[in-house]
């Protein structure tokens, strides 16, 4: 018993009575809600030591559609979850559709007239978003370190005049409010893969999400990644290879 997923409309307090009855059992809950109707509990704590009628009771609570257990420490993110490909559109594009969607444009904008020039190649080349980090990691504390948000007003232009969405990575939390004001999807950088409180962070969000996989990751390390977003109720990750 590791995802209980709820009938569309089931009221708060019958949710509080099945958290109840798994805190009876030494487990808790993690909610999570997809989209206004469907809500999902995610169970937290050893599952394996569940009994058959203890699992049973919970399955004839009021507003329970299902009850599922999970092999793999990803749950949300796994197959056994969700079994067919996922897909959600970005500005009327297509993202986990058959045709391949292309994300072009620099590591950092670096002004207005690069910046412009680039977005104008890239779409022309066939590109359907276009890229730029407005705060950049760099491995000197000296080095250039991003335009901050006037780099995001220049992101926003360069949608404006080829119509190709934005994509731009998020470093701080703290930025999270401005980051969404201009970009259409959010980036989290290779460094930042394992950076938990910020990958909650973009769970909040209803922005879609680039999760570059960090630096020697393995395959469970960046689905487990993945998993801190989707459990704070973003499913819209899309894994970027590095």
């Amino acid at each position: 018993m590791d995802i209980i997923v709820l009938k569309p409309g089931t009221k708060k307090d019958h949710i509080k009575k099945i958290e109840r009855k798994l805190k009876t059992f030494g487990l808790g809950a993690n909610v999570v809600i997809k989209g206004t109707e469907r809500t999902i509990i995610g169970v937290k704590g050893d599952t394996s030591v569940v009994l058959p009628e203890q699992e049973a009771s919970i399955r004839a609570m009021e507003g329970v559609e299902e009850v599922m257990r999970i092999l793999k420490p990803f749950k949300l993110a796994s197959r056994e979850f969700k079994s067919k490909n996922s897909s959600f559109t970005v500005r009327g594009i297509k993202i986990g559709g058959k045709k391949i969607q292309v994300i072009a444009g620099p590591c950092a904008v670096e002004g207005r007239d690069i910046l412009l020039g680039i977005a104008g190649k890239v779409k022309k080349a066939g590109a359907t978003f276009v890229r730029g980090g407005a705060f950049k990691p760099r491995t000197s504390p000296y080095s250039f370190q991003g335009m901050g948000e006037e780099g995001l007003k220049i992101l926003k232009e360069a949608r404006l005049k080829t119509g190709l969405p934005v994509v731009t990575e998020l470093m701080d939390p703290r930025d999270m409010d401005v980051i969404q004001k201009y970009a259409d999807i959010i980036q989290i950088g290779a460094r930042n893969m394992q950076n938990f409180k910020l990958l909650l962070e973009v769970g909040l969000s209803r922005k879609p999400v680039v999760l570059k996989r960090g630096l020697c990751a393995t395959i469970k390390e960046w689905l487990m990644a993945a998993e801190y977003i989707m459990s704070n109720g973003n499913e819209k990750v899309i894994l970027c290879e590095r």
